[in-house]
């Protein structure tokens, strides 16, 4: 494998003033896992991979603010669900999960992720059902070269199906214990490729209950902490700031920095007045249009003037779609223009011109996402000094030719597939060439599950239909109807209050 890869005469999406996009035809020297020269002509150097970039546009990596990248075994169940559904159907069936599923399906997750040009993602893991899950998520995310900040999240453990009732206690000393040998080993892979972050949802429990878990991940140094807001009241999710103040989490009230980097996931519904509070408290919000238009989780915020500089996206569920952050771009865009477009309309008038643009939605997923996982200095933009994430696309596709030509950022958002990606690298290294992605070397603490040291991905997906069909045979007996009812009584829910979107 080479050290240094030249990305030679490629039309660069360079970032520059206010993120105002600047196309430029340049070449791109990488040396190790760093950008060094941005300039035309560049010479390579003795034993460096050229790549020739001739009618390709290179992008920064995109940046998923939130996933649940576990979920690849449960791909198309939520084709037809909202929230509720998705519930006992989606997350709580970490609790069936072997230890095998996590692996299998962590990897295929990581690696759809790559092949539609995701480079970063946050993954909000709540697959802590039982010891020693976290730490194979983790050897997968390694295993398939993404850069990760793998967001440990204790979570519900299944006790019984039916009725369905979940363990009362969500820290369990074996939960405390699987965390801190994480600290202690983090970060992990080349060049701490994979960081460790923690992502929490228990905001019903009593300050004093959760903060051994964050003794552990302060002493850490573990430095971002995830969150789902869901709008709305009927369900029960944290609302914040307010949550976080009342941990003691926030360091506004003591003209201090917060104690982690705080991404908040989906935040739908949230009033002008929490928006504010939450650009005051320097939280970011993690939109995903594709889940939350879907689900009923109310209007996506990541468009919306009052929250729009603090926001990122994120896909979400890799059981519902969620694989591509261009994907998110384009509908959340459209969605958000739709919306705004309507009101017009409704006042018997004809639109002007339309609402936000597709600079706006790029950098959503580019610029802003690396700013809200704290890594603006490193990723998200092409730039000398950064680390080398980029993804290369086809100009003259069939999808994107004329587009590309005159109006790059517009051809990326509004007419690229994950086909249309040619190359994809991330820390220097490339994962994906001439459209398909490269084998993978299994890590270490994986190779007992696999049996091997490099995979394929004809065998990986082959490995995944396999556990699909096993995971799917001890789902078919289990009443998701029922358990909906389970749900709304545990969580003291007026079953008035949830109606059919129809």
């Amino acid at each position: 494998m080479s050290s240094s890869l030249l990305l030679k005469n490629g039309t660069a999406l360079i970032h520059g003033i206010n993120d105002k996009i600047v196309p430029t035809r340049t070449d791109i020297l990488i040396e190790g896992n760093v950008i060094t020269h941005i300039e035309a002509g560049i010479s390579a150097p003795a034993g460096t991979e050229v790549i020739d970039c001739t009618d390709k546009i290179i992008s920064p990596g995109f940046i998923d603010g939130h996933q649940h990248v576990w979920q690849t075994l449960n791909r198309g169940r939520h084709a037809d669900d909202g929230l509720l559904e998705y519930m006992p159907k989606g997350a709580l069936t970490s609790s069936i999960h072997t230890n095998e599923d996590i692996f299998w399906g962590e990897l295929g997750g990581c690696l759809a992720l790559l092949n539609a040009g995701t480079t970063t993602v946050c993954d909000h893991s709540h697959v802590n059902v039982a010891s020693g899950r976290a730490k194979t998520a983790v050897s997968a995310a390694v295993t398939s070269g993404i850069r990760s900040i793998y967001c440990f999240t204790p979570f519900s453990v299944v006790k019984t199906w039916d009725p369905l009732v979940v363990e009362s206690e969500l820290l369990p000393p074996w939960v405390l214990s699987d965390f801190s040998e994480l600290v202690e080993k983090a970060p992990f892979g080349p060049n701490g490729r994979v960081q460790l972050g923690l992502g929490f949802d228990g905001w019903h429990l009593p300050q004093e209950a959760a903060a051994p878990l964050f003794d552990i991940a302060l002493k850490g140094g573990v430095k971002l902490l995830t969150a789902h807001s869901v709008g709305g009241d009927v369900w029960p999710f944290g609302k914040f700031p307010q949550s976080l103040e009342r941990y003691g989490l926030l360091g506004k009230s003591e003209g201090k920095k917060n104690k982690f980097q705080i991404v908040i996931s989906h935040a739908t519904e949230i009033s002008e007045e929490q928006a504010k509070a939450f650009v005051e408290n320097d939280l970011y919000v993690a939109s995903s249009p594709g889940t939350e238009l879907q689900m009923g989780q109310g209007r996506s915020v990541g468009f919306d003037d009052s929250i729009r500089a603090k926001a990122c996206l994120g896909a979400d569920c890799q059981s519902n779609g969620g694989i591509s952050i261009v994907g998110e771009m384009r509908l959340g865009l459209q969605a958000e223009r739709g919306m705004r477009n309507q009101k017009i309309v409704d006042s018997g008038r004809a639109i002007k011109s339309v609402h936000r643009t597709v600079e706006q939605a790029y950098n959503l997923g580019t610029i802003q996402g690396a700013r809200a996982l704290g890594l603006e200095d490193k990723v998200g933009s092409i730039a000398v000094g950064k680390l080398a994430d980029l993804v290369v696309f086809e100009a003259d596709s069939p999808a994107m030719v004329c587009a590309a030509q005159t109006e790059p950022v517009a051809a990326i958002v509004l007419f690229s597939t994950a086909e249309d990606i040619t190359t994809v690298i991330v820390d220097g290294v490339v994962r994906k060439s001439d459209g398909k992605l490269r084998p993978v070397q299994v890590d270490e603490a994986a190779r007992e599950i696999v049996g091997k040291d490099t995979l394929v991905w004809k065998e990986i997906g082959k490995r995944l239909m396999k556990r699909r069909d096993e995971y799917w045979i001890k789902n078919s007996s289990l009443d998701f109807k029922k358990m909906e009812k389970d749900l709304l009584q545990a969580w003291a829910i007026d079953e008035s209050k949830i109606a059919d979107g129809v």
